[in-house]
């Protein structure tokens, strides 16, 4: 195979990669699983897998998560729904799912930013709030000093 058709292939994955992408952002809250994100670009399920973690460091599982937790945490900061609301608006159907993951990724359990949430004045611009409150892996967070 020569470099040239290397690269056209490469390239045509990741564009397909960048609409899968699109899609899970788009449709966050509907049922996606990879299988079906695979066959509407016309991949197996492995090479999508494989592609998409080499293209954007995580897997399509973790990058959905992230934005279905991106999404549930500016319901909260909206202050209109409870915890069983938005996790069913975001598209789990497991509270038991949803609240393990809500604490991995930002810190605490989606009732405790529920309520501090709603202490908070909003002061700050939506769109500074969202990039400093961004979901991080565990990896990625913090450690707390040990004593």
């Amino acid at each position: 195979m020569s470099d040239s058709s290397v690269n056209a292939d490469r390239l045509r994955d990741l564009a397909l990669l960048r609409r899968v992408r699109d899609r899970m952002d788009r449709e966050f809250h509907l049922p996606l699983d990879v299988e079906s994100l695979a066959r509407d670009v016309h991949m197996s399920s492995g090479h999508l897998s494989r592609s998409f973690r080499a293209a954007y460091g995580e897997s399509p599982y973790s990058y959905l998560m992230t934005r279905r937790i991106e999404r549930a945490m500016a319901l909260f900061r909206r202050g209109d729904l409870n915890v069983t609301d938005v996790c069913f608006t975001v598209g789990l159907s497991s509270l038991g799912t949803f609240s393990t993951r809500f604490t991995e990724l930002v810190g605490m359990s989606p009732s405790a930013y529920r309520r501090r949430a709603e202490q908070s004045d909003g002061e700050l611009p939506s769109c500074v709030t969202k990039a400093v409150t961004r979901p991080i892996r565990n990896r990625e967070a913090p450690q707390p000093p040990s004593n």
